[in-house]
């Protein structure tokens, strides 16, 4: 993330037992022009939310939807513990800052920053590990292209797979693509001839 956020009109769930640190959390988010709502139940869905603020403490794993997957939105532990095992659950549920309790106001902000900066970063690496795995598992269509070039046309290996690859860059579409193309039938590659 090259900006830092402008969190006016967020609404943020705070999961965590009403106390004097829930009651600064939501002040200080007001003041930053995000709503509050605080429960002490699981969250049944990250719809509604564009941040959730959870106790590390006292959390547990169905606190929090899905099975272990990253989260669909920024996770802020709020964290009183130094104790590894509360340190290692608020990891695992994919937070990617901590306000330490009890809650000072200056922590509010830089955390909010982080956490949602970090979660964009996972988001777009995620986005690239599926689009490369998908190369990957699409990987053989290349290569039986390419063996296809050389039995109707004569070509070493080398020249196939140029040919192949020149015509992915004329039409602006990955190797697998033209490949998929080319096998399928629906076109012959005119650049082959």
């Amino acid at each position: 993330m090259n900006r830092t956020p402008n969190f006016t009109g967020w609404h943020a769930v705070i999961l965590h037992r009403e106390d004097a640190n829930t009651e600064r959390l939501t002040r200080q988010l007001g003041l930053l022009g995000i709503k509050a709502t605080r429960q002490w139940e699981p969250l049944a869905s990250w719809d509604g939310a564009d941040i959730v603020l959870v106790d590390a403490d006292q959390g547990w794993d169905d606190l929090l939807p899905g099975e272990g997957d990253a989260p669909y939105r920024p996770l802020v532990a709020l964290l009183g513990s130094e104790a590894p095992g509360r340190i290692a659950w608020a990891m695992k549920q994919g937070a990617s800052a901590i306000i330490p309790k009890p809650v000072a106001a200056s922590a509010v902000y830089p955390a909010l920053v982080m956490a949602v900066s970090i979660h964009e970063e996972r988001k777009a690496v995620a986005e690239r590990l599926q689009y490369l795995e998908e190369r990957v598992r699409m990987r053989p269509l290349v290569h039986a292209a390419v063996e296809k070039l050389m039995a109707a046309r004569g070509l070493d290996e080398e020249r196939a797979y140029a040919i192949l690859r020149d015509c992915a860059m004329q039409r602006r579409l990955s190797m697998e693509q033209v490949a998929a193309i080319f096998l399928g039938g629906a076109e012959p590659l005119p650049e082959v001839g």
